[in-house]
């Protein structure tokens, strides 16, 4: 099958799906997949119409306005890096702790986060394993066993734990 068939089976199959599940891999690939067979618009559309999306890892991070928090190395470059914009904040998925104990002399996550606040004003949700998001319309909630970690540009991080409202972030 070439390029531009299976592009537009893939429309055809995205305009008739029931739910959409993106799963892991390297966010930059998935972006660009998403960009080249134009499926990115189709999707944000039938997102936003109501069709359930469940996203992992790398379908996480292409939810957020931009793929900019992606812990995935840069293995091929998307015409661009802004993503689906269903949510109004940037999500970092397998968010780890900095460990006080750790010989590691390079950049945590956070620092990461923080160098991400010195050029954007977006928030980041630090989402740690076992933990997840749930978002219908204007509200959500975080779920799982884990909490997760706001942060926002010049404040102190905040933790969220199981059950916490995300209708803040929402509405920013």
């Amino acid at each position: 099958m070439d390029e531009l068939t299976a592009n537009a089976v893939g429309r055809r199959l995205l305009g008739s799906a029931e739910a959409v599940f993106v799963g892991g891999g390297n966010t930059f690939r998935l972006l660009k997949t998403l960009q080249e067979s134009e499926l990115l618009e189709p999707l944000r559309r039938r997102v936003r119409d109501g069709v359930p999306y469940l996203g992992a890892s790398a379908g996480i991070n292409v939810v957020c306005p931009t793929i900019k928090t992606t812990n995935d190395m840069p293995i091929v470059q998307p015409p661009r890096f802004e993503a689906l914009g269903i949510v109004p904040f940037q999500i970092n998925p397998h968010y780890l702790d900095p460990d006080p104990g750790s010989r590691h002399m390079g950049e945590t996550r956070e620092d990461r986060i923080r160098e991400f606040h010195e050029e954007n004003d977006v928030p980041v949700v630090g989402l740690r394993e076992g933990a997840w998001l749930r978002i219908e319309g204007t509200g959500g909630r975080v779920g799982g066993a884990a909490s997760a970690r706001v942060f926002r540009r010049g404040r102190a991080p905040e933790e969220l734990a199981p059950g916490a409202s995300l209708e803040a972030l929402l509405a920013d």
